[in-house]
Formats: C-alpha cells, sequence, structure tokens
C-alpha cells in the first residue's frame, strides 16, 4: 500500500507546479502530525535537545518538521527533474573546492551528513555534476517501497550501497577515488558508541571514521539546506583529516568527536529541517512514512 502511495505522490510531483505539490504535501504533514503521536512525541523531545524547555518553541517547530519532511519527499520524487538548468537556477555550492582537492589526493572522500535538509537531493546534484557518488542506504522492509527509492537514487545517478554491503563496498569505493556518502546522526544498529552528543549520550556509529582511518581518506561534512522560494545551499566543510601512523582506536575516536561537533553545529542552527522520527539517543531503526 504505501509504495502505491508513493508512486502517486511521485506522479502528483511531476505533473503538478512546485509550488502546489508542496502545499499538498503540507496539508498531508499536517494529517501525519495529528495522526502519529509516536512520531510526534519522538520529534518533540529531539528538538527539546537542541530547542530547551520551551514546549511552544518545541511544538511550533516540530509541525515545521513535519513540513519540511514532506517537502524533502516531493524533491526526492522529481528527481528526473534535477538538470544542469535547475542547479544553476536553485542551488548555491559552497565549498566545493574542498572535495576536488580531496579527490586530486586519489584516496576518496566520505560526505557526511545527518538526517538534514535535503541529504538524498545532495547527492543528485553533485551525481548530476560528475561526480561519482555511492550511499549507504538502509534497505526498507516493504522490498517495493526499496525498489523505488533504489530506481530514484539511480535516476540521478547516485549508487546506492546497502547496510549489509557497506564495509566491502565502500572500501572498495573510496579505493577507486570515488564520493562516499554516510549519515552519522544516529546508530540504527547497536553497533555504536556513546559520546557526548547536544547535551546527551548517544551512540554513534562507528563506520565512518574507520572508512576515514583505514582507507585514509578525508571526511568532508556536507549539508545541502532548504532556503526560502524554493531554493538550496549545499555546503561541503573543511576535510576532517586522519592522521597517518597514528594508533588506529585513538585516531576514530577523535575523528568522530570532531565529526560530531560539525553535525552538531547545523542541527543546532537548522533544528526544523532535521528528520529523525525516532528517539536520536538510542540505537534503532529507521521509521519512513
Amino acid at each position: 500500500m504505501l509504495s502505491r502511495w508513493y508512486r502517486l505522490g511521485q506522479w502528483l510531483a511531476l505533473h503538478l507546479p512546485l509550488p502546489v505539490s508542496y502545499w499538498i504535501a503540507e496539508r498531508l504533514a499536517d494529517f501525519r502530525y495529528l495522526s502519529s503521536p509516536v512520531d510526534r512525541r519522538a520529534m518533540q523531545k529531539n528538538l527539546a535537545a537542541v530547542l530547551g524547555s520551551n514546549r511552544p518553541a518545541i511544538t511550533r517547530a516540530s509541525r515545521e518538521v513535519f513540513h519540511n519532511f514532506a517537502k524533502y519527499l516531493v524533491d526526492f520524487f522529481r528527481f528526473e527533474m534535477i538538470t544542469p538548468r535547475f542547479i544553476a537556477q536553485r542551488v548555491t555550492i559552497v565549498g566545493r573546492h574542498h572535495v576536488d582537492d580531496a579527490l586530486r589526493q586519489g584516496r576518496g572522500a566520505i560526505l557526511l551528513s545527518a538526517h538534514l535538509g535535503n541529504y538524498e537531493l545532495g547527492a543528485a546534484v553533485m551525481a548530476r555534476l560528475g561526480y561519482p557518488v555511492h550511499g549507504v542506504v538502509l534497505q526498507h522492509r516493504d522490498p517495493r517501497v526499496d525498489a523505488f527509492f533504489t530506481r530514484q537514487r539511480q535516476l540521478a545517478g547516485v549508487a546506492p550501497i546497502s547496510v549489509g554491503m557497506a564495509l566491502r563496498q565502500g572500501f572498495a569505493c573510496l579505493k577507486r577515488n570515488h564520493l562516499l556518502g554516510i549519515l552519522a546522526d544516529r546508530d540504527f544498529f547497536h553497533h555504536g558508541v556513546r559520546l557526548p552528543f547536544l547535551g546527551r549520550s548517544m551512540s554513534v556509529p562507528r563506520g565512518p571514521a574507520l572508512f576515514s582511518v583505514r582507507a585514509r581518506a578525508p571526511i568532508i561534512p556536507a549539508f545541502l539546506i532548504r532556503e526560502p522560494g524554493g531554493h538550496f545551499r549545499l555546503v561541503f566543510e573543511p576535510p576532517i583529516v586522519p592522521q597517518a601512523g597514528a594508533d588506529e582506536a585513538i585516531e576514530v575516536d577523535r575523528v568522530m568527536r570532531a565529526s560530531l561537533a560539525v553535525l552538531e553545529r547545523y542541527i543546532r542552527q537548522y533544528p526544523t529541517q532535521w528528520y529523525l522520527f525516532r528517539d536520536f539517543e538510542n540505537p534503532g531503526p529507521w521509521v519512513i512514512w
């Protein structure tokens, strides 16, 4: 059933003007907000780590998160419309030289992000610009929905790597001097290490730091932020470079902490574009509408 809703949403997104598609998506998000107390409470708990105990502000922000995530899905449905003209008119890219400099070193790079802004669109933009982009993705429990998401990513030129194949294929990707996209604001498989994050203790996935240290590939924090008027800003932060010859455990810890500091800064700056519908502090499976 969910796959049918996605296909219907895609048809509407491709045939209606973008503002109309966004408006419909926001109304559906309002319904989801009111009808799903589990999602709503989890989102408000996460936002409390950023906004404190200001309940009215948390309530307003959580509703806006639902709106922004609905628009994220509209953008995802429209991947076949990502053209050089779209990128030139709608996307401002900041810090692209960090990616180019890293690729000149020949060891690839890890594009590290969070469930923030529109990470899928950010990967698609880079692929459309000619960069070899791979993304580590979770598989949806419904194979038809999973096939839909895979098709959309491939349509944009992004090569998805399922989590189960991430170790082998991730290292192969970096060895080919490609870009490997990973989201690191939640541990989904109980394999993380607890570190401070947003004033709490969070189970942090070790994968990105391990890839970086063992492949000697830099981590480049990357975020695609939604801006007013249907525009976006794709930002690449200065790289976090692993130190050659350092003790692996110590270096992995350093890289993890440095990466978290950047993720935390962006989440605090754009809390209404942070899409985690389960408690970020504790590991567990991803939930998507």
